[in-house]
């Protein structure tokens, strides 16, 4: 049955389901029509035709997963839901056997139609909101809200269909730890920076998915997967010409604080409204106020009457764009700073080759109060690109490939401190002494590294730079034992914070929901060579299938900016149960630190 569709058509899947036309295709699957010979009924069946193309054991892991669909869906009883009749294998692949449904999606309808009126948008959102309540009162998420998954039946029914990344509340074993899952365009906010999704994360999607339907475009979709995840996590949608009253509502799904979309009972409020035709009043308490920055009003002056953010605007109160959140106005009327959508967190890739487990820098997160972001459009891409990465690194433990940046194509095992015969080499120097205050060991050498810094270490341990880090974030680790025992710098000469503290809090609170076991140990505020500073310790479990060095694990990480404003952050990590002897060592890395070599 490995054929073409035409050769396919007629044939009998599991000696009962005899196919008809193809009436569906995506990245996973296909769908078909089908006549179920036993209760003589049509029906619609997915083949997953993404089991063709993987290996053997990964074609267990969609076998499950598919299974995990028909579950999520089993479990939620709700008409405005497609019914899955029965999962099946056939021909080496999964198959799902659901409910027709005679009609178009809303993608296709916007593709014929361009768009769709407001009133009937605002219907279907109902609808497609009352499904995604039911699913969450069962503890599904459906995760993968957008337009081609909303099916407009011809009998006027709208249906959520499609629940195969569905993520079942409790249940872990499908989804793997770190995965993006979804469609870029419909990605929450939070979901692109990594955090775990929750009903609102489907309420975002469901905004995004109306947008299309009455603008017939993706709020945030750009040029690139890329460019279209930060987009949705930095810049606000394109004001709606078509929206009608639905485009309050709109703007209320779509704030990006999680915490400020209306909750469900909230929106259907908004949606019913909308759907007969009223502009929703209290849905303007969710629209965000921005900062008038034209020419202050003259007294009488009357336009500047209903700019948001301007002198005297007015939000409900206890509602986003209020006083003391962000974008609320001002004691002088104007509004504060800080808005909530940012691209801040620090930058990096997680494991190491041998995977030591995350040190530095990971995925960017909310800015906690007094950490203004300060990075720019360029940088903020990068750290978007290094984020997506981390996200499946960080716990599923895939590997980084570190590799020298001494043009030669040396080992990681190299040392590239010393040249071919042992000599130090002209990229970096090693001298010998003691470090400030007696506390380095007096075996322990001087390295003053390439970068701009200087630091002793023991001698044998070889340093490695991360291959492809940009021009404002550079890490580099030093490891004597190919990755158990790992010291990781990071210099970024363009931080997301201005505050250490906060910058480790935002990793505190990625890192909770990434790491098996993770524990914090500790997190203060302190000084460090007359530097405000931040001091981190942590646990967690690293498994067998992500490191060669499993079980529990140790870290510690100090954080400071220097006087011209880079960014320092030493980290070490090691097995816990030689934990006292890394601290010693820790300490005697940050007793030697120098940020500049003579």
């Amino acid at each position: 049955m490995r054929g073409n569709v035409n050769q396919m058509q007629g044939r009998l899947v599991a000696g009962r389901y005899r196919l008809g036309e193809a009436i569906g295709s995506g990245g996973m699957g296909r769908v078909w029509r089908a006549h179920d010979e036993v209760l003589h009924r049509t029906v619609a069946i997915k083949e997953l035709t993404a089991a063709l193309y993987v290996s053997e054991s990964d074609q267990a892991i969609l076998l499950a997963r598919t299974r995990g669909e028909a579950r999520a869906a089993a479990r939620i009883n709700h008409s405005a839901v497609v019914t899955v009749h029965d999962v099946l294998e056939h021909d080496g692949r999964p198959w799902i056997v659901m409910e027709l449904v005679e009609g178009r999606s809303l993608a296709d309808a916007v593709k014929e139609d361009e768009r769709v009126d407001p009133r009937e948008a605002a219907r279907i959102g109902l609808w497609v909101l009352r499904a995604l309540r039911a699913a969450h009162t069962a503890g599904v998420l459906h995760r993968d809200v957008k337009p081609g998954n909303v099916l407009l039946a011809d009998d006027g029914r709208v249906l959520l269909t499609d629940f195969g990344i569905a993520q079942i509340e409790g249940d872990s074993t499908i989804t793997r730890t770190g995965e993006v899952v979804g469609s870029v365009d419909y990605l929450a906010p939070e979901r692109v920076r990594g955090h775990d999704p929750g009903p609102s994360s489907d309420l975002w999607a469901l905004g995004a998915t109306l947008y299309t339907a009455v603008e017939g475009r993706s709020p945030f979709r750009r040029t690139s997967p890329l460019t279209t995840m930060q987009a949705v996590v930095e810049e606000e949608a394109t004001e709606p010409r078509y929206a009608g009253a639905l485009a309050p509502v709109i703007s209320a799904l779509l704030r990006k604080d999680p915490a400020e979309r209306p909750d469900p009972t909230e929106a259907e409020h908004l949606l019913a409204q909308a759907a007969e035709g009223r502009r929703p009043d209290a849905a303007q308490a969710y629209v965000p106020t921005t900062q008038y920055t034209g020419p202050p009003p003259r007294p009488g002056d009357t336009a500047h009457q209903g700019i948001p953010g301007a002198a005297g605007a007015q939000a409900a109160p206890g509602r986003p764009g209020t006083a003391g959140m962000p974008g609320a106005p001002g004691p002088a009327g104007g509004t504060t700073a800080t808005p909530y959508p940012q691209a801040t967190g620090p930058t990096t890739v997680g494991p190491t080759a041998t995977g030591p487990g995350p040190m530095g820098h990971t995925a960017p997160g909310h800015a906690a109060a007094g950490a203004a972001p300060r990075r720019s459009r360029r940088a903020r891409i990068r750290t978007l690109a290094l984020v997506v990465a981390a996200a499946a690194l960080i716990g599923a433990g895939t590997a980084v490939v570190l590799q020298q940046r001494d043009g030669g194509g040396s080992s990681a095992g190299a040392d590239p401190t010393r040249g071919p015969s042992g000599s130090p080499s002209p990229s970096a120097s090693v001298t010998t002494g003691k470090g400030p205050g007696g506390a380095v060991p007096a075996d322990w050498v001087r390295r003053d590294d390439p970068l701009g810094f200087s630091l002793y270490l023991p001698e044998n341990w070889q340093r490695t730079d991360f291959d492809g880090d940009s021009g404002e974030l550079r890490q580099i680790d030093y490891t004597p034992d190919g990755g158990e025992h790992v010291l990781r710098v990071s210099v970024d000469t363009a931080p997301d914070y201005n505050d250490p503290y906060a910058h480790q809090q935002d990793l505190d609170a990625q890192l909770g929901g990434r790491l098996v076991g993770y524990q914090r140990i500790s997190l203060e505020r302190v000084t460090y060579r007359d530097r405000d500073s931040a001091r981190w310790e942590y646990g967690w479990t690293a498994l067998a299938k992500d490191t060669e060095f499993p079980g529990p694990r140790r870290a510690v990480s100090q954080t400071y900016l220097s006087r011209d404003g880079v960014e320092y952050a030493l980290n070490m990590t090691g097995p816990a149960g030689d934990w006292p002897t890394t601290q010693q060592r820790f300490k005697a890395v940050l007793q030697g630190w120098q940020e500049q070599t003579g």
